[in-house]
């Protein structure tokens, strides 16, 4: 049986045991879709990444990215860990400590600048789609059933429910506060009787308890395999259009920090860049530090 790498790291933070954990499978040429999705659902972390040769030489590699259920065409934290790990593999090459590559995702080629030292690296990515609204609003009676809130806790200022989606859909949930976001509980059969098969509920606040934080959010996808992710930078790249829906932005770059993960214990930080010109969204990045944790092989 061939010998494929593989590491996991923690992801959208600078400590090890926190953040997002992420797989990724290094040498998986010769799986097919079917043993990418089995070893998916072995890891059992909420996305494994599977590293192959690029379409195009001038790009560092092509990615597919897997849930324990499901492939993904575009995710934020397997993005920022896999950049990472691609960056110190150059950096143990003594290549560079700095680099700037594409990455093809199903999504389209993903711009990725990393930088690394001691086994840890930051990296940043400009999305490839900006987000874009795909359905009507979600009704919030419906939305605080499933997650075992009161229709009075959904939605906060200017904010209501939306959609949105920069590659993966995501229904968008603002709540009132700290304490209705700590509250929301979620089941797989809640979450498809209100919002459907698969669904993702993204939920957020703009009170954070830390000023260094501008919002605060937590994400459920149980219905896809997912009972609570740590942090969703796919997520916040769709959070992006209700930020432009909702939020009086004017023209020049926002940076923002998203908090996730708290509730669960593996606080996480995802950096977000807005560029704003005459009202329109322009381009938007997505950042965050990942932590290499572990390496070993797999022989399959």
């Amino acid at each position: 049986m061939p010998a494929r790498r593989y590491a996991i790291l923690d992801v959208f933070t600078d400590t090890a045991l926190a953040g997002n954990p992420l797989a990724v499978v290094l040498d998986a040429e010769g799986l097919d879709e079917a043993a990418m999705q089995a070893i998916a659902r072995e890891f059992n972390l909420s996305e494994t990444v599977f590293v192959l040769p690029p379409a195009e030489d001038r790009h560092r590699a092509r990615l597919r990215i897997f849930t324990p259920t499901q492939e993904l065409a575009f995710a934020g934290h397997p993005t920022v860990g896999t950049a990472v790990l691609l960056a110190l593999g150059d950096r143990r090459a003594e290549i560079a400590d700095a680099v700037a590559f594409g990455l093809e995702e199903q999504v389209g080629v993903v711009p990725c600048v990393v930088e690394t030292a001691d086994g840890r690296g930051r990296a940043r990515f400009r999305l490839p789609r900006l987000p874009e609204s795909w359905g009507e609003e979600p009704d919030a009676t419906a939305l605080a059933a499933a997650l075992n809130l009161s229709p009075s806790e959904i939605g906060y200022a200017r904010h209501r429910p939306s959609r949105y989606s920069a590659g993966t859909q995501f229904h968008l949930v603002p709540v009132q506060g700290l304490d209705a976001l700590a509250r929301a509980r979620t089941s797989a059969e809640a979450m498809v009787q209100a919002l459907g098969p698969g669904s993702k509920a993204f939920l957020y606040t703009g009170e954070t308890g830390d000023p260094a934080h501008s919002f605060r959010a937590r994400m459920f996808a149980p219905a896809a395999g997912i009972a609570e992710d740590p942090a969703t930078g796919g997520a916040v790249a769709a959070f992006a259009g209700a930020l432009m829906q909702f939020e009086p932005l004017g023209s020049g770059t926002h940076d923002l920090v998203i908090a996730q993960g708290i509730e669960m214990g593996r606080p996480s930080e995802i950096a977000l860049q807005l560029t704003i010109e005459d009202g329109a969204l322009r381009a938007a990045e997505i950042g965050g530090s990942a932590v290499l944790v572990s390496e070993g092989v797999l022989h399959l």
